[in-house]
């Protein structure tokens, strides 16, 4: 028998959002599972939830993230999500979840590993991680009269785009890591399942580079270990908790030599799954799988993210220039058109807020004694 390890208290049907000009009452809305939603983008995505009325139950096995997470997130919105210890991969524990927490209307699956340098060294694990914990979903999705599902993606199933920006109907090209082929496969299988006659619908959010924290700085980007990102090894070396920033590769075709990505606050990479959800539950899809970019519009390099730091903080750093990364490609940042003119949404913040909420995160735990 698998027990569920919670951690939860009864989440209130309804609650108060208070203002300093007026209070608003707020029916709770459908309930969502959130799959790793004590992570970085899970986390941000639950708290722009439950500020939108949703009822959120999350899954997390804790592997880069921590369950006080769950702390943070009641202490932002002044609602505790129900939280359980469950693997993805663990396909009678979520059959036991979906018991225990009967209409769940619609899943947002963040639950995977997610580094590009990683992959390359492990690529069995993300291969194993990436598509077999989607599969345990899909499958139980139509038994409990689950509508729809909000697949974490990324602009990695791009490849090296012919042209730039790059939009949503660009062909899909050899990925240059495992781990962007995980990303290529699962809209794949998403799309044969839901060819197959199930019953649900899909919506594909093709992310660029998250980063920041959110402004409250209760929650932010906290890996385990050395960080696998840009911008938490940016705020840790700054810290001094790294001794020095590694910039992979100065000979790019690229103005300034090094790789251009599209950084978007996870603020409103938050947002966007908000409206991705409310799209599949109010049945506004045009297809049974939608497909958005969700990104800024414009490509910033890795020194040009590292000077921007600089100047928004005040802080400099010690950084040098090493060798190309296996796995990363030269330039990609996206064409969010459709996302504005059909998802409805569009990015609101800055690259200096974000990076100074990203800093403002990590004094926080600094504060708190965290290395």
């Amino acid at each position: 028998m698998v027990k569920i390890r919670e951690k939860s208290v009864k989440t209130k049907k309804k609650r108060y959002l208070c203002t300093i000009e007026q209070k608003n009452y707020v029916e709770m809305k459908e309930k969502i599972l959130v799959t790793g939603g004590t992570g970085f983008i899970g986390s941000h995505t639950v708290v722009e939830l439950q500020n939108a009325g949703y009822e959120v139950v999350i899954i997390d096995n804790l592997s880069n993230s921590k369950a006080d997470v769950v702390d943070s997130i009641e202490q932002i919105t002044g609602i505790r999500p129900a939280f359980y210890n469950i693997d993805c991969l663990d396909f009678t524990a979520l059959r036991l979840l979906a018991h225990k927490e009967p209409d769940i209307k619609a899943i947002i699956h963040f639950a995977a590993s997610k580094a590009v340098g990683e992959s390359v060294e492990k690529p069995l694990k993300y291969y194993r991680n990436n598509l077999n914990s989607l599969i345990n979903l899909l499958e139980l999705m139509p038994q409990f009269n689950i509508q729809g599902i909000v697949f974490s993606s990324s602009c990695t199933v791009y490849g090296q785009p012919d042209v730039l920006p790059v939009t949503e109907d660009a062909p899909i090209k050899q990925a240059e890591s495992p781990y962007g082929q995980t990303k290529q496969i699962c809209e794949q299988i998403i799309r044969d399942t839901v060819k197959s006659c199930s019953p649900i619908t899909s919506v594909l959010l093709r992310y660029f580079n998250p980063i920041g924290a959110h402004p409250t700085g209760l929650i932010g980007e906290l890996p385990n270990g050395v960080p696998q990102n840009l911008v938490p090894f940016i705020t840790q070396t700054a810290m001094g908790i790294r001794e020095q920033l590694s910039v992979f590769g100065d000979d790019y075709d690229t103005p300034d030599g090094s790789c251009i990505r599209d950084y978007i606050n996870v603020v409103d990479l938050a947002k966007a799954h908000v409206h991705a959800i409310g799209r599949i539950l109010q049945k506004k899809q045009l297809e049974p799988v939608e497909v958005f970019n969700i990104g800024t519009g414009r490509g910033l390099s890795v020194l040009e993210l590292v000077h921007a730091f600089e100047e928004s903080t005040g802080v400099k750093l010690n950084y040098r220039i090493a060798g190309r990364r296996a796995g990363d490609i030269v330039k990609v940042w996206a064409d969010p058109k459709k996302a504005n003119e059909v998802l409805g949404w569009k990015a609101q913040e800055t690259i200096e807020d974000t990076l100074r909420s990203a800093w403002n995160w990590q004094v926080k735990l600094r504060e708190k004694g965290v290395q």
